[in-house]
């Protein structure tokens, strides 16, 4: 009886083990998670190099996590299982107060902080001719970690940005998001269930950055602020996946005098004649309504008025914080090109000379900077 069974529980467990196996190589390979809104790991490249350096293994180690079949469906049977057990946190999010969710923000090698802000530096340094700017912008765990539960470990944001600072100082204007944000606390600065800043957030930014450029902001009242949706369900929810919370809503700001504008897409030769893709609205990555997402390189257009416009160019090195606050340049900028330096390959000094720009806005969060060895591709 005893050895059939355990035939039964070995042969269950081969028969598992084949069939994950089978999946794993049967269905299909995809480079993006529309779900979790990031890229996937993607094929190992193999050879001696990355062999050597252990890229080899991190990268198989990291391809089949992103690809294990049916992750979607594990990480939220996970969550159910954590939610029931009273847990406060899952999959590296936390659940906070007032319906926010929180990404954990571990104390950073600052080591390797130093090596990116070294590439800055080196960067501005090399384009003496080029007036750049950074803005860093905390997340919402950094703004807000009186919301975080009780006795979760959060490391301070304000003394990385504050290193950050330290580090660039001398090398370009170097903007900190909490001195922007701090005074504003008690408003939504951010999505509770995403790791974007609001429409709001992301128009005081642009409002601190047009004074710094000697432009005057447009007010909150010059424009038409419309909720696009009120049903969105950020990265964090999708991380965490967990149950029960209240959907975000999505504001545009509209300006009441509005300008002519068009959106070019590099990766696609495509051009648009709106900052807006309606289509996400109807899917689970509802913030790539603005701008449409994430791309290499763009290249945005506006017909303004020549009296008023005192910067012809602006070239923004930046992430998705980036996306819901470049609208508002538009009013200002008649050209802004706009590169992802996490996607673009080509020499950024060079197509700073091609298109005669001496003006740069370098915008990242916190997280993604201290997290992005992409940065290193500046020097």
């Amino acid at each position: 009886m005893k050895s059939r069974a355990d035939r039964i529980l070995i042969g269950g467990f081969v028969a598992v083990l084949f069939s994950m196996s089978l999946l794993f190589v049967i269905l299909p390979y995809r480079s993006f998670s529309e779900v979790e809104n990031r890229p996937l790991q993607h094929i190992p490249q193999l050879s001696w190099a990355n062999i050597w350096s252990k890229t080899f293994s991190e990268e198989t180690e990291n391809f089949i996590t992103d690809h294990f079949p049916l992750r979607t469906e594990w990480v939220w049977a996970k969550s159910v299982m954590e939610q029931l057990r009273l847990q406060q946190e899952n999959n590296g999010v936390y659940k906070g107060k007032d319906g926010y969710l929180f990404e954990k923000f571990a104390e950073p090698s600052y080591k390797q902080v130093q090596q990116y802000t070294e590439a800055v530096k080196q960067f501005a340094q090399a384009h003496p001719e080029v007036d750049m700017t950074f803005l860093l912008a905390p997340t919402s765990s950094g703004m807000y970690p009186e919301k975080m539960p009780w006795l979760a470990p959060i490391y301070s944001q304000a003394k990385v940005n504050a290193f950050i600072a330290e580090q660039l100082k001398g090398s370009l204007s170097f903007m900190n998001g909490f001195d922007t944000l701090s005074s504003h606390v008690a408003e939504q600065l951010y999505y509770r269930t995403d790791h974007h800043w609001t429409t709001h957030g992301a128009y005081l930014a642009y409002a601190a950055y047009a004074r710094k450029m000697g432009w005057k902001p447009l007010a909150e009242s010059d424009f038409t602020i419309t909720t696009v949706t009120d049903s969105f369900l950020g990265s964090y929810h999708t991380k965490s996946q967990f149950a029960g919370l209240k959907p975000d809503s999505i504001q545009a700001y509209i300006p009441k005098n509005p300008v002519d504008t068009s959106l070019y897409i590099a990766d696609t030769n495509q051009t648009f004649a709106s900052l807006y893709d309606f289509s996400f609205l109807a899917k689970k990555d509802k913030y790539s309504y603005f701008l449409g997402g994430v791309h290499a390189l763009m290249k945005i257009t506006s017909k303004l008025d020549p009296q008023t416009v005192k910067q012809e160019k602006l070239l923004v090195i930046k992430d998705s914080y980036a996306h819901s606050f470049i609208p508002f340049l538009t009013l200002h900028v008649p050209e802004i090109d706009v590169i992802d330096i996490r996607y673009y390959n080509g020499s950024i000094s060079k197509y700073m000379l091609e298109n005669g720009i001496t003006k740069v806005l370098f915008l990242f969060n916190t997280t993604t900077f201290i997290d992005n060895n992409a940065i290193m591709k500046l020097s």
